[in-house]
């Protein structure tokens, strides 16, 4: 009866972390493949029809996919621009307003597929993908440049880390306006904006410089993934402003000094950093899922003859470690946190250089992370080593410590104080064998956060199906591997990365000396199956990480058993144990019947 029980309150158990998972994870992690729709939101109920935000971000309405590639041939057919040419960026500034409205950055591709074409950050005003920045003056009684002025060039310039190209444009009344923009190798693009009056008397102005972006093509935002307006204000990075509140509180004051400001996505990201003139900052909502970063100057006074020079630079591209932190190292402060590490960013950016390194040893990111499994494993084979002989001594000890129990069985508090005698006496830590568990779980958390946020692990392929290590196992047993027209729920989505990890698992426990209570001994064998369930949706490369982890420790155990014949003898017996009295309950039951 008692086993019965117990059986029956692991399945439940089971039952309850397998579904409950699975709401929790719908409500806080949806899923970022293009065909499994994430919530709408409100923001977005103002343009028809809605897009669905994804982990990569841009267009996902096949609509506005098909309008944005019409409009964006005819924007830039039209002419007036000039070319962009580096290593990071390739795309054009616009003569009309000096928009910086085109970029595509040039070491990543917009999908998995190696053709897709060059993922755009920037696309003109007015198309579906609308994403640009401007820089201008803004003040009263004097003329200033707007966004129809049409600027002038040098006839045949291009912008390239070579060659900076300086814009210009003159009123009517003697002032002179001008920016110089210069680009690096990455995705900086640097804007000296000048002021010069020859006019009759004094003029007040405020130099700025804005972004202005849609959320249609947003990446999705969700509770420990931040996608939307961000900044550092005196040092410190904001995370806590989203497109919902923005729609909703209209316009964000955002307090301090700005060191920078703008608009993330997971992967990407596009910010005005001032120079050393001190700067505000607002984002506002402009309504039909439009936003804006304004960044603005202090007034200045510019008397006859003088002219005035702010410099702001625009970080425009993708998100990748290395060079967000070269960018923080020459003085833009915390540009390297514009990366949402969490909590265990301590580890996660060792993490990340290590699997950058193995991955240029090898070629292959999934081979790099079986190496990382390897090295962690490594380091922690000594700590499995004190929990195998922590094991042996817990089982020496396990007649002792029946003995104490009956003996004082009806005074609880003297039997516990006996049991801590006799592991002392014994020199035995009964949490020993935590140990190892408790040490892995930040590093599983930090190389979920780190296959989850960095850029260099987008589109990384493996081998065979897995096309894509950030993403979970495209390969569902379900629907037979995408032969039957339809797509599983997250926590039916099997793949076979994630039989792979329960059969390992379970390997593993099986391994593993029987426990003494049979209720623990129950789910540790149930808890392969459903943690199966649970890891199914996440990243492949997660689940090759804790696939080749599981294989390490049977081989570990197989080891460590050869240098602990008593605990494997001690097992074996145990189960032998079980077999017999399993069939005598089983000869029992047909007894009676």
């Amino acid at each position: 009866m008692n086993n019965q029980r117990n059986i029956i309150l692991a399945v439940l158990l089971a039952a309850l972390v397998l579904f409950g998972w699975d709401a929790a994870l719908r409500y806080f992690y949806p899923q970022s493949d293009v065909k499994q729709q994430a919530e709408t939101i409100a923001a977005k109920k103002e343009s028809a029809p809605a897009s669905s935000p994804t982990r990569d971000g841009g267009l996902t309405n096949p609509a506005d996919i098909a309008l944005e590639k019409k409009e964006l041939k005819q924007a830039l057919g039209a002419g007036g621009r000039v070319p962009v040419e580096a290593p990071g960026l390739s795309g054009s500034i616009n003569l009309a307003g000096a928009l910086v409205d085109d970029l595509v950055a040039n070491r990543h591709t917009e999908s998995v597929k190696k053709d897709s074409g060059q993922a755009r950050i920037f696309s003109p005003s007015g198309t579906p993908a609308q994403h640009f920045a401007q820089f201008g003056w803004v003040g009263e009684g004097v003329e200033l440049p707007g966004p129809d002025t049409v600027w002038t060039a040098p006839a045949g310039a291009s912008l390239t880390p070579e060659s900076a190209v300086t814009l210009s444009w003159d009123n009517a009344t003697g002032q002179s306006f001008s920016i110089r923009f210069e680009i690096d190798q990455d995705y900086m693009i640097g804007a000296e904006q000048t002021l010069t009056n020859r006019g009759d008397g004094s003029i007040v102005v405020r130099p700025f410089a804005l972004i202005k972006r849609t959320d249609k093509t947003a990446s999705v935002d969700i509770w420990n993934l931040h996608s939307g307006p961000i900044g550092a204000f005196d040092g410190k990075v904001d995370f806590g402003v989203g497109y919902d509140d923005l729609a909703e509180e209209k316009t964000v004051d955002n307090a301090g000094r700005t060191n920078w400001v703008g608009f993330t996505d997971i992967y990407w990201m596009s910010t005005l950093i001032p120079g050393k003139a001190g700067a505000d900052s607002t984002f506002s909502s402009l309504g039909s899922g439009l936003y804006r970063a304004d960044l603005l100057f202090d007034p200045v006074t510019i008397g006859k003859g003088k002219q005035i020079t702010r410099n702001t630079q625009l970080f425009a591209g993708a998100k990748e470690s290395v060079v967000l932190d070269r960018y923080a190292d020459t003085g833009i402060s915390n540009f390297d946190l514009a990366i949402d590490w969490g909590w265990f960013q301590i580890i996660e950016k060792p993490l990340l250089w290590l699997l950058n390194n193995l991955f240029s040893l090898t070629g292959n990111f999934g081979v790099a992370i079986m190496l990382l499994t390897v090295v962690v494993r490594g380091i922690m084979f000594p700590i499995a080593q004190r929990q195998f002989a922590s094991m042996a001594s817990m089982r020496a000890v396990q007649p002792k410590m029946k003995a104490i129990q009956e003996r004082y069985k009806d005074d609880k508090q003297k039997q516990q104080q006996e049991i801590m005698a006799l592991y002392k006496k014994e020199k035995v830590n009964p949490l020993a064998g935590c140990l190892p568990i408790f040490l892995q779980i930040p590093i599983f958390f930090a190389l979920y956060k780190v296959l989850t946020v960095a850029i260099e692990m987008r589109h990384q392929p493996f081998a065979l199906w897995i096309q894509d290590l950030s993403a979970p196992d495209p390969l569902h047993i379900l629907n037979l591997f995408g032969l039957l027209p339809f797509t599983p729920p997250s926590f039916l989505g099997i793949g076979i990365l994630a039989v792979l990890l329960g059969f390992t698992m379970w390997l593993q426990f099986k391994l593993n000396p029987a426990q003494m209570d049979p209720m623990q001994q129950q789910i540790f064998m149930i808890m392969p199956w459903f943690m199966m369930f649970i890891m199914a949706p996440f990243a492949a490369g997660l689940l090759l990480y804790w696939i080749t982890s599981n294989v390490l420790t049977i081989g570990q155990q197989y080891y460590l058993y050869s240098k602990h014949p008593q605990l494997k003898a001690q097992a074996e017996k145990e189960a032998e144990d079980k077999k017999r009295a399993a069939e005598r309950d089983d000869k029992d039951s047909k007894d009676k019947k």
